[in-house]
């Protein structure tokens, strides 16, 4: 792209700008008119679910329930453009793979199957029943199930999950690794064990009420935007937004709704956060252990509440009474002053919700710093009550409702039980391979058969080399895609490519046309019917490609997959008998705007081992700094990329266009290190293995603390070591990554 520079942008989110930027979305994939009456249908009660964020929809919905993003990923998806066999012939994998992941994305909808022909390294059409007997026979080959791995991504339904799960079970595995494992895996872990459960309590009515909401590690303009219009509302109301965040982000400032014509015309913005607080990356703990301090020091206890309902109060208060402040500050970042500001604030709320992203998850002790928001809530009582609990918000809209389906590699005794039974067999019991485990299993040939119910695997996880080649040991590789993607030049020795229906295009079986089912952020299940025309007559629906791979895979299963294909009812009647919290699915699900699975913590109720929420105590530990890598660099999004896909080379809130090779630095680092600004620079990860390089990055100066740096993903995924987890969860640790800076022979880039 010619037009590159960095610029200061000091507009609110929002306003006309996320206007222009939704109509260039929809022209540059030639939709202007098919993709503004799909958006239209958009989180609509007889539409379909966007596929991007997991934010829930409100009840009744408005007619613009959509963002800008969101604009962005209907765009994507109902594009008119068209990867034909034509454009495989003219492109070999070499070829494609030096291009970068804008220029992959842009090149349209997949049509056809394909298989990888290594003679000429080009992909090649194959008919879909010599696709699934090929898989089938290299999957009947494998001399153990548990060769075999069946990733995941976020935005399978639940009916294709459901199957997706049973087939593989059947199968004979639980090598079930998804991208939970990569983004809120400690949420679920840190929950689970507290309360009973790893979702969040909260939903969108307590919005409304609470007196406080407290914005840890997320970014909401940019991965949430509709959020924003739930934290602008409670900002007009009075209430009290607390940001944590290590870089200074727009969406979290100031916000124009463009839905609001008053705020249109009249040019107005709402201040959103009061109060916005730049910890250290990695910081958090040690906040939360500060304004815990405050709060058990100043006897602000919901003593009832604590006394009924908890239990490890007094490992806490010890804990927490031993923190010295001076370790505090200097984990932490911020001042004994500035986390008694907002520990009073705290104090003095009746109702309060926590959110978290992702911002928290990726670190090394990040179970230990969900543990310690959900002490705090617990302390006070800030759950089971309208305006209060915790909110972990997920990104994929369908990532949560995949794990209630049972995507899971630990699954529990007792949906292990259930699923036996309703279906008659004996499902296996050994824990399966996380993401991680995936990768290590793939690299020392434990594993030679790599499936993919969509993502993109390859760009998504850590260790960008070293999974590659992980891949490339496979004997097979089998991508379910709806647009080329970086996974699909990562493959092992055989390769297919399966082309699926999109979440916007109708879905015909042998009883008519079907909805599938999503679960949102919220635990909300509702319909999802499209209302295009698929891309092509070749494309399956993800429940289809589940069955036809049963049944070329186990011809002796009793499982009745072409009923259950023919109508998904009947998928959702298995659900129903299987999942807690689905009785009568079919008939709630059809009610405007669906229904709310139970949460126990809702009704103050812990299931945990005890019975009782639990306080964990979790003290700091001393930080260590690398003196051979005096940075820590965090990964991020820019605003036109949604995970992985990248839909422009834009970052319009924090002043890029047309550049992703950037790294934001304070302007004192620069001038210690010697540097300017527009500099071109290498970063390096230090690992116990050695070091990990990328190069050819753009010195951004940026409001972030000192001896922090901020990157975008994929791109640097390269620099975090595979075996870099979060302790409990495995979460690679993409948040909090020790690098040095060096200058590159790329030398400036324009300015």
């Amino acid at each position: 792209m010619s037009d590159r520079h960095i610029k200061h942008y000091d507009k609110p989110a929002g306003g006309w700008d996320s206007l222009k930027r939704s109509y260039q979305a929809l022209r540059a994939e030639g939709i202007v008119g098919a993709g503004a009456r799909a958006m239209l249908q958009t989180n609509q009660d007889r539409g379909f679910d966007c596929p991007g964020c997991a934010w829930p929809d409100r009840n009744p919905n408005s007619t613009f329930e959509f963002c800008e993003n969101g604009v962005k990923a209907v765009a994507a998806e109902a594009t008119a453009k068209r990867l034909t066999r034509d454009f495989f012939a003219a492109h070999s994998v070499a070829s494609m793979a030096a291009q970068d992941d804008f220029w992959l994305e842009a090149q349209g909808r997949l049509t056809e199957p394909m298989r990888y022909d290594s003679a000429s390294d080009h992909y090649i059409p194959i008919n879909w029943d010599d696709a699934f007997a090929l898989i089938a026979q290299q999957l009947r080959a494998l001399d153990s199930p548990d060769r075999a791995v069946f990733y995941t991504s976020g935005r399978t339904s639940n009916e294709a999950a459901f199957l997706y799960q049973l087939f593989i079970r059947e199968f004979g595995t639980n090598n079930l690794p998804d991208c939970s494992n990569l983004c809120h895996e400690a949420s679920g872990v840190a929950l689970i064990e507290q309360i009973g459960s790893g979702k969040g309590s909260v939903t969108l009515e307590d919005f409304e009420h609470a007196e406080a909401i407290f914005v840890f590690g997320q970014n909401p303009g940019t991965n949430h935007p509709r959020m924003l219009g739930e934290l602008r509302a409670a900002a007009k109301r009075g209430c009290r937004i607390v940001v944590f965040n290590p870089l200074r982000e727009r969406g979290l400032e100031r916000f124009v709704h463009p839905q609001s014509p008053a705020d249109m015309l009249l040019g107005t913005h709402t201040k959103i956060a009061t109060h916005y607080f730049q910890p250290r990356i990695g910081g958090d703990l040690a906040v939360l252990i500060g304004i815990a301090k405050i709060v058990i020091e100043r006897a602000a206890l919901d003593d009832a509440f604590i006394a009924q309902y908890c239990d490890g109060f007094d490992a806490v208060c010890a804990t927490v009474h031993s923190a010295d402040w001076r370790e505090i500050q200097c984990d932490s970042g911020l001042t004994q002053a500035e986390i008694a500001d907002a520990a009073q604030i705290y104090i003095d709320s009746k109702a309060t919700i926590f959110c978290w992203g992702m911002g928290i998850t990726q670190h090394r002790r990040s179970v230990a710093t969900i543990q310690m928001l959900m002490n705090l809530l617990l302390l006070r009582g800030n759950i089971g009550k309208p305006g209060a609990g915790p909110c972990p918000v997920r990104g994929h809209s369908k990532v949560q409702g995949d794990r209630t389906m049972g995507i899971c590699e630990k699954p529990t005794p007792t949906f292990l039980d259930r699923l036996g039974t309703e279906f008659g067999f004996d499902p296996p019991r050994q824990p399966g391979f996380d993401v991680v485990a995936a990768i290590e299993a793939m690299e020392s040939g434990a594993a030679g058969v790599f499936f993919a119910m969509g993502g993109n695997f390859a760009a998504a996880t850590p260790d960008t080399s070293r999974t590659a080649a992980a891949l490339r040991r496979c004997d097979l590789t089998v991508q379910v895609s709806t647009k080329l993607n970086r996974s699909h030049l990562v493959h092992g020795r055989e390769a297919l490519i399966m082309p699926c229906l999109g979440r916007s295009e109708f879905d015909e079986q042998a009883e008519g046309r079907q909805a599938v089912t999503v679960e949102d952020s919220m635990s909300m299940v509702h319909l999802s019917a499209g209302i295009r025309a698929p891309a092509s007559g070749q494309l399956l629906s993800e429940p289809m490609i589940v069955a036809r791979l049963a049944l070329a895979t186990l011809p002796t299963s009793t499982t009745p997959w072409r009923d259950l294909v023919a109508n998904y009812d009947r998928i959702r009647e298995r659900i129903a008998r299987v999942i807690p919290g689905f009785i009568d699915f079919n008939a709630r699900v059809r009610h405007p705007g669906g229904f709310h699975l139970p949460h126990p913590g809702r009704e103050r109720q812990f299931p945990s081992v005890s019975g009782r929420a639990l306080l964990i105590a979790h003290p700091l530990r001393d930080a260590v700094t690398d003196s051979a890598a005096p940075f820590r660099l965090m990964t991020v999004r820019s605003h036109d990329q949604y995970n992985t896909t990248v839909y422009g080379l834009d970052d319009r809130y924090r002043g890029v266009r047309g550049l992703r090779r950037v790294v934001f630095i304070h302007r004192d680092d620069l001038a210690l290190l010697g540097f300017a600004a527009g500099e071109c620079v290498d970063l390096h990860s230090c690992w116990h293995d050695g070091e990990r390089s990328v190069s050819g990055f753009t010195l951004v100066e940026y409001d972030i603390p000192r001896g922090n740096l901020a990157s975008y993903f994929p791109e640097t995924n390269a620099l975090v070591p595979l075996d870099s987890v979060a302790e409990r969860a495995g979460t690679p640790t993409s948040k909090s990554i020790a690098v040095r800076l060096t200058r590159s022979a790329a030398g400036t880039r324009p300015s």
